[in-house]
């Protein structure tokens, strides 16, 4: 799958989110990338680049004080390689980016992984 086709089902997952999840994105910039790089690995805990298919960086909301300001947006990384080699099917595509995504954007609101496992969320 090429990386426009890629792009526009990321698109499309983000404009699936429910409007009251959404409109609290506004300084959250989506990006694609191929691959981790080796820092971002690092950070992560991950050995391999195909380990990683996603990342949030930024400050949770939840963790924010009344100083947060005049910041750089947060981003959420969505990794296009690692993504299309666990699927066959754009079908597969579209739903594994779409989790993901929602994944990083549960970072976002300050929900972590441990929290995400008890809700089934993996």
């Amino acid at each position: 799958m090429n990386r426009d086709a890629f792009e526009r089902i990321v698109e499309e997952a983000i404009n699936a989110l429910p409007d009251a999840f959404r409109q609290k994105l506004d300084n959250v910039e989506v990006v694609v990338e191929d691959w981790p790089d080796p820092h971002t690995m690092r950070v992560a805990g991950v050995r391999h680049p195909e380990q990683l298919l996603g990342l949030y960086h930024g400050v949770p909301q939840t963790v924010r004080s009344s100083h947060y300001g005049m910041v750089l947006p947060d981003k959420i990384s969505i990794y296009r390689q690692p993504i299309l080699k666990r699927c066959r099917s754009e079908e597969q595509v579209r739903q594994l980016t779409q989790r993901v995504i929602r994944h990083e954007i549960a970072h976002h609101f300050g929900i972590g992984d441990d929290r995400l496992r008890e809700i089934g969320a993996y």
